[in-house]
């Protein structure tokens, strides 16, 4: 079996990868919040909620400060460039191999077209 040796990028898309995650990113992309107003926007208890920042704080995608008794969520400072790059290798492999799936289509197109002549003659 392949390992690959990604930690950042395994941590990054395991917590991109659930949707209250992302739309705590989104809410906190427009303003910081405590944790009890997430759980309350997300309708979520604070223990579901504190699992959530715990794992996008792990990824480093949001860091957490408590004053008092309420705790205060923030993006974090990665700025998912790695997972951005990892993903573009990707998208560019996909449209090279498109466009050779565009050039067969075509090539095959044209053959029908001209087989279908040739038969007409």
């Amino acid at each position: 079996m392949v390992q690959y040796r990604h930690p950042h990028l395994d941590a990054s898309f395991a917590a991109l990868s659930d949707t209250t995650r992302r739309g705590v990113l989104e809410q906190l992309g427009r303003s910081d919040a405590s944790i009890t107003e997430l759980a309350e926007k997300f309708h979520m208890t604070l223990t579901g909620m504190k699992k959530h920042v715990g794992v996008l704080e792990q990824a480093g995608l949001v860091t957490t400060e408590k004053v008092g008794r309420v705790r205060t969520c923030k993006l974090g400072l990665r700025r998912l460039e790695e997972e951005a790059a990892w993903i573009e290798r990707y998208r560019q492999v996909w449209d090279a191999r498109f466009d050779e799936l565009d050039k067969v289509v075509e090539e095959l197109k044209q053959k029908e077209k001209a087989d279908g002549q040739k038969k007409r003659e």
